[in-house]
């Protein structure tokens, strides 16, 4: 491992060294840009481009006197660009002359006029642009490998970051949203454009500042800001089709059967249309999901439904319909993304239709993942009078297959009036079989065998519907926006459960469970009426008053039912099954003044909100008896939202709010759910709503001149009433039972900062970040309350390294520390320390040969636990690039070379401390092969620079 590390950084350095050899033929340029009549133009964007290819070398921005300067010049030959926007771009080339300094005097800019227009397309094609916060790159200009994807063109830019899970940040921020020549590419996931376009597709990327979609619907501009990413496609990528297709295999080893995997897209965009299919399988454990689909995939029945139709802030706005309560049957989906071993299927297609007066998008998406988990488990358990052991061993076999379709239809009825109409459906299908052994041994010697079986099937239907009405008066500021949305959700399933036991040592017959063979049915309908209103007035020329009011109108209904299996018997479980129909009314009137003014934008708010629940439930629908529930919840949120744009893109922002959680209704209900018959989950009638007072302050800034990018916030929330889960363990049978209670006194606290600078401009950039977190969480243990108190330390490291065309290195170091505190079992303390550290290398040889290498070193340590994990993950790939033209790639991958791949991980809590290990998918080869189609080929012409 060492070594590994010791001869890439012998190579970076050698390269480093070979880019600033000792040489005294080293130089400065300097100038100063002007107008026609001899004004500074302060600003400018200045960009050195290497004389040969057109590369570049160094950019900056003008002073205020118009001045710049480029120091440590190599000798050799460059070419000086300067733009201004409503000007003509200045070239000039630039040979050294022998003197350590160049004085290009005063530099004209002539100002654009329209005969001019034509030399100004010529000239304009610098590597990059500045335009206040919007940063322009000309994708030619940054050199990436044959067929890749804008992942790795992305990875190349300055100012942008990847991390190891394809996360974007740009200029310092997250980004939330990219977009394909303006239009949305498989909804708002960034990562479906970046791991699935070709770079080669791309003219232009352009990072810019976007109004969020709450203040483009009702024309109220909140100060908030999207980080958005576009990515404008070559005119010959407008005219045809153009995609690729990559299949792989390798032989069967290290105890597993043989690899394969195929993926493929074909799109074909033109000015109006844009017309996508994505599709992929393999059994690689890699799935291709985008958050929503993992959700899924997880087994949650909650729903994301569209939030652009629910106007007003957003204190304890949408908490109506993300009642994410699952009455589902419960088997759960052990382990993390990525371990395991799954078959994976997915496809899908997207299209666009884009005029000025209608926009209409839709896509659909199907996935599905086979997932097979084979764990083990050990924990150690201590109860007030005695403890005990559990060791588990259990094979889960999950099949989960979504539907998703996705429509938006946006008509400009006129200047004034607007209308959309937008759709989010879901219909899905799954089966779980968990087969379990759980070995209970107490500290008496006596023993429990359990050995359970769940097996169920599910069906999922869900649809959300809106119609957006937006009115702008010809009064300047003044708007009115209407909603209306249905929703639906339906849940049908079924879960044959068996468990038995068997007992050793000395146990007693309370310390017995009876044996457990049932057929449970659960038949949920959830239906939802939302509408919503807005009115925006402008008064005194820098100030709005908002006005909203949210009305919703929601039924569930409920039907599970539990039977027992005997000997020729079937006999309804009253105890466990359940019947419910709930009524939810919500009304929420809120108004807020806001002050807009030279980038300040301020906001205070109240709203009053009442939430009404009226229901019954029962053990059958056909009881004679019916348990009423009838809740009402009444709470003020108040609202204070800044957002300051200080000029030169440095941003102030910050915020108080109060969010209220309300119980779902399967934590009202006092029935039990026995999935896992050692731990039964029970609701609780007299549950209140969970109040969460929020406050946040930040501050971003970034400096297009030298792409030096700085963030630092922090955050804090305290609970009133905070939902949390308490745990009793029968001393006897060992049955946990799990209820949810209120409690006050939690809070959680928060800070980060981070720091990107480029140690050499596009050739090496450092970026560092640190934060924290500080929390208090109550609960109570077996009658006991115990507060579970954290610290948090979170460090990392990234560097990135194009020091040459044929070499690209991205390093990355996290190290984090976590301390624990029980308050009731101070022994149990702990202090967890996880370490990673990566590195992804790539080397352009001769005769289109490229060498791929990365490694992940991951260090797990709990000193208290006698804890210390090491895991080196090194995968390394060839390929080669085929025929002239380039199209094809020929590639050999080998995963975890050193075998090394497991699943391990270890948690202690107040009352127990639990390892956990799953067999994962480790060390396999593959031989691939790409195929990169172009359905029109063009002849690319430069003319001047």
């Amino acid at each position: 491992m060492k070594n590994f590390f010791s001869v890439v950084l012998c190579l970076l350095s050698a390269v480093i060294y070979a880019q600033n050899p000792a040489s005294p033929a080293r130089f400065v340029v300097q100038g100063r840009a002007v107008d026609t009549s001899a004004a500074p133009l302060p600003a400018s964007t200045v960009m050195l481009l290497n004389g040969k290819d057109s590369s570049l070398v160094n950019f900056t921005r003008t002073g205020e006197n118009g001045s710049f300067s480029f120091k440590n010049l190599k000798s050799a030959t460059y070419i000086l660009k300067i733009s201004f926007v409503g000007f003509i771009p200045y070239n000039q080339v630039i040979k050294p002359t022998g003197e350590a300094l160049i004085d290009l005097g005063t530099l004209t800019l002539k100002p654009i006029s329209r005969e001019l227009m034509e030399v100004v397309v010529r000239t304009a094609k610098a590597p990059l642009t500045i335009k206040g916060d919007t940063i322009e790159y000309n994708a030619s200009s940054f050199k990436v490998p044959p067929g890749s994807t804008v992942e790795d063109l992305l990875r190349k830019l300055p100012g942008v970051q990847i991390d190891q899970d394809g996360n974007i940040r740009a200029q310092g921020q997250d980004v939330k949203k990219m977009t394909v020549d303006g239009k949305n590419f498989f909804g708002n996931d960034p990562k479906q454009a970046t791991k699935n376009l070709q770079a080669e597709a791309i003219s232009k990327v352009q990072v810019f500042n976007d109004k969020t979609e709450q203040a483009k619907l009702t024309g109220v501009d909140d100060g908030k800001k999207e980080k958005t990413i576009n990515l404008e496609l070559k005119e010959e990528f407008k005219k045809g089709g153009f995609g690729k297709i990559t299949a792989a295999a390798g032989p069967a080893s290290n105890n597993v059967s043989a690899r394969a995997e195929v993926k493929g897209i074909y799109n074909k965009f033109n000015a109006k249309n844009q017309f996508s299919l994505v599709g992929l399988g393999n059994n690689t454990n890699q799935q291709g999901l985008s958050r929503d689909d993992y959700q899924d995939f997880r087994g949650s029945n909650a729903y994301n439904s569209n939030q652009n139709a629910d106007f007003g802030f957003s204190g304890g706005n949408f908490f109506y319909f993300s009642d994410s309560g699952d009455e589902g049957l419960g088997i759960p989906v052990s382990g993390r993304q990525g371990v395991g071993f799954s078959n994976n299927a997915a496809g899908g297609a997207n299209y666009n239709f884009d005029t000025k007066e209608k926009k209409w998008s839709g896509s659909y998406y199907y996935n599905q993942t086979r997932l097979e988990l084979d764990a083990h488990r050990l924990s150690n358990n201590t109860l007030p009078q005695s403890e005990y052991t559990r060791d588990e061993t259990s094979n889960q076999v999950n099949f989960n297959g979504n539907h998703r379709l996705s429509l938006r239809y946006e008509k400009q009825i006129d200047s004034l009036n607007t209308l959309v109409f937008i759709n989010n459906s879901r219909f899905g299908v799954g089966n779980a079989h968990l087969f379990r052994i759980q070995d209970l041994a107490r500290s008496n010697g006596a023993t429990t065998h359990n050995e359970s079986t769940n097996n169920s099937d599910q069906r999922q239907f869900a649809t959300s519907n809106s119609l957006i009405y937006r009115r702008k008066m010809h009064k300047k500021g003044r708007s009115f926006a209407a909603s209306a949305t249905y929703e639906v959700n339906t849940n049908n399933s079924s879960l044959f459960l068996d468990s038995q036991n068997t007992y050793s040592g000395p146990i007693s017959t309370a310390d017995k469970s009876a044996d457990i063979h049932q057929d449970q049915r659960n038949d949920i309908v959830r239906s939802e009426y939302k509408a919503s209103l807005q009115y925006v007035e402008p008064f005194a020329k820098r100030f709005f008053w908002e006005t909203f009011y949210n009305f919703s109108l929601r039924y569930d209904e409920v039907d599970r039912d539990v039977f027992n299996r005997g000997d020729n018997t079937y006999v309804h479980n009253d105890s466990l099954s359940l019947y419910y129909k709930n009524n939810y009314v919500y009304n929420r009137l809120g108004s807020s003044i806001r002050y807009s003014f030279k980038g300040l934008n301020v906001s205070v708010g109240l709203a009053g909100q009442r939430f009404t629940l009226n229901g019954r439930f029962a053990s059958d629908q056909t009881s004679a008896t019916f348990t009423p529930i009838s809740r009402v919840f009444s709470t003020l949120i108040p609202n204070v939202n800044l957002n300051y744009d200080l000029k030169n893109n440095r941003y102030l922002y910050g915020g108080y709010n109060v969010s209220v959680q309300i119980p779902t209704s399967l934590q009202l209900q006092p029935v039990r759910n026995n999935s896992n018959p050692l731990f039964i989950n029970q609701g609780n009638p007299d549950l209140l709503p969970q109040l969460g007072h929020n406050i946040n302050i930040g501050f971003q800034y970034f400096n297009p001149g030298n792409f030096i990018n700085m963030y630092v916030g922090v955050n804090g929330t305290k609970y009133v009433n905070q939902i949390v889960n308490s745990q009793n363990t029968d001393a006897q049978t060992l049955v946990t039972v799990i209820k949810p209670e209120n409690l006050s006194g939690g809070q959680n606290f928060g800070s980060y900062v981070g720091f990107g600078f480029p140690l050499k401009k596009t050739k090496a950039t450092l970026d560092l970040n640190f934060s924290t977190n500080l929390g208090n969480n109550p609960a109570r243990v077996n009658g006991i309350l115990n507060d579970t108190r954290s610290q948090g330390y979170n460090g990392g490291a990234r560097l990135s390294l194009t020091p040459v065309e044929w070499l690209t290195f991205y390093g990355n170091a996290n190290l984090g520390v976590t301390n624990t505190q029980f308050s009731i079992s101070p022994n149990r303390n702990q202090a967890f320390i996880n370490n990673s550290f990566s590195g992804d290398l790539t080397l352009k040889l001769p005769h289109d040969l490229y060498i791929n290498t990365s490694m992940n070193y991951r260090i797990s340590r709990n000193a208290q636990l006698d804890f210390d994990q090491r895991i080196p993950i090194w995968n390394a790939s060839m390929y080669h690039i085929l025929g002239k033209a380039k199209r094809a790639e020929i590639r050999l991958t080998a995963v975890d070379m050193l075998n090394r791949n497991v699943a391990v991980s270890l948690n202690r809590g107040v009352n127990y401390t639990q390892s956990e290990t799953i067999q994962t998918l480790a060390r396999y080869f593959s031989l691939g092969f790409t195929y990169n189609m172009r359905g029109v080929t063009a002849k690319m012409r430069r003319d001047g620079f």
